[in-house]
């Protein structure tokens, strides 16, 4: 590893984590050089749902390479962006009767799909203003950086971070507080400091805020908000989009229609990087290459992502077994609540998003180095980092999903029975 110290930025950070050299990747599996194998929660962050190297994707993408198939193309027509958006009308949006949404393939990055829809955001209501939530996150350049709430991030910008008022999240408070009327009465009041805004944007599970979870009730009440201010909903669905919950937006059946939808992460399928902004019909307001970049839609994204949501998504099968999979995950971490912290541990997320929040981001942290000791890669999020996050490809297996709770339960027992001192050593 030295030559990474030597030569990388400090900026590093996730290897810091797992100090190894990985060399192969299959389904939930990470192997390194020295051939130890790693179950993968952490899993690209929330990028490979489909696991490393599915072999379904990875032939699709040989074959088109071996074609000569078109690598780059700017936001020229090709056959694999024709393809990607047929199957994408067909099998995503028709069905869930969002075929009055356009696509914009914008730079590869969630972060540029969010920059670009709150430019859109302020283009289409002439007001400047966004309204975010804490906990939020979503990216690190300005834009999106303006709406992360995590200070640890929003320190790197460099400069001031406006035109954002932030608002508590869905249970911010605790279940007792409304805190949709609160915003109300701040919007409905002249003097209370906050401006009409453009745009509301928020994540119906926050992945790096912490698992925090809005409830069908909250965001119908959020949607209903922005029609009556007239502000646009945008649900930044990056990380806990598709099939992240079992189904394959977080909101599908939460009976909202968001105005506009950000999706990236696993949305290629592979790992590869794509990035798609999707807006009612009515909102595609750009100019000719207003919102612009040198990569606008992958093509060998398109060729992955098509095959993905052939092989995961011509049926119900897929979302049918991740919602499996989830009750089996949920049941195993309120296993480990129960016998190693019932009064100080609790099981926080949904579908395969899911986590254990812990008193302090020193234990978390601890956890999470004792459980990659032992073949398993996880990492925290939260507020202080107090939350260990599983967050494993869609497509492991049950055996692996019970191997892994295993490893994260002896890893909890080992550093529950430390002395709190000796933790942060």
């Amino acid at each position: 590893m030295k030559i990474f110290e030597e030569n990388e930025s400090v900026v590093r950070s996730y290897c810091r984590s797992f100090p190894a050299v990985f060399r192969e990747a299959r389904g939930a599996e990470l192997i390194s050089t020295e051939g130890t194998h790693y179950l993968d929660f952490l899993a690209g962050a929330g990028t490979l749902n489909y696991g490393h190297n599915h072999p379904v994707l990875k032939k699709a993408l040989i074959d088109y390479i071996q074609e000569d198939g078109i690598t780059h193309s700017l936001d020229l027509y090709t056959t694999a962006k024709e393809r990607f958006i047929e199957t994408f009308n067909r099998l995503i949006l028709n069905p869930r009767s969002m075929g009055n949404y356009r696509m914009q393939f914008t730079g590869p990055t969630g972060a540029n799909a969010v920059e670009a829809a709150l430019k859109l955001a302020r283009k289409i209501t002439g007001r400047t203003n966004i309204l975010s939530f804490t906990n939020g996150f979503h990216g690190c350049s300005i834009g999106a950086l303006a709406a992360t709430g995590n200070r640890h991030h929003r320190g790197g910008a460099g400069v001031p971070l406006s035109h954002v008022s932030r608002m508590p999240y869905a249970n911010y408070f605790g279940e007792q507080v409304n805190t949709i009327a609160m915003m109300d009465k701040m919007l409905n009041d002249p003097s209370s400091g906050v401006d009409k805004p453009a745009a509301a944007i928020v994540e119906v599970v926050q992945g790096e805020g912490g698992l925090n979870t809005a409830s069908a009730d909250w965001m119908r009440k959020l949607e209903k908000l922005c029609r009556k201010h007239g502000m646009l909903l945008i649900l930044d669905d990056i990380q806990a989009g598709c099939g992240r919950t079992g189904h394959f937006f977080s909101f599908e059946d939460m009976g909202i229609r968001p105005d506009i939808v950000t999706l990236s992460k696993s949305l290629s399928g592979f790992g590869l990087p794509l990035a798609i902004v999707l807006m009612k019909e009515d909102l595609d307001q750009w100019k000719a290459g207003e919102h612009n970049g040198t990569f606008r839609g992958n093509n060998h994204a398109f060729v992955t992502a098509t095959a993905a949501l052939e092989h995961f998504w011509s049926d119900d099968a897929f979302s049918r077994s991740v919602r499996g999979k989830s009750r089996l995950l949920s049941e195993r971490l309120n296993r480990i609540v129960l016998r190693h912290g019932p009064h100080s541990l609790r099981v926080k997320g949904r579908g395969m998003m899911q986590g254990i929040a812990c008193p302090d981001g020193e234990t978390a942290e601890a956890v999470c180095t004792r459980a990659f000791e032992n073949g398993l890669i996880l990492e925290t999020c939260g507020s202080n980092a107090e939350v260990v996050k599983c967050l494993s490809p869609l497509t492991i297996t049950k055996e692996q999903i019970d191997r892994a709770m295993d490893t994260l339960e002896e890893a909890f027992s080992a550093v529950l029975s430390e002395p709190v001192s000796s933790r942060s050593s």
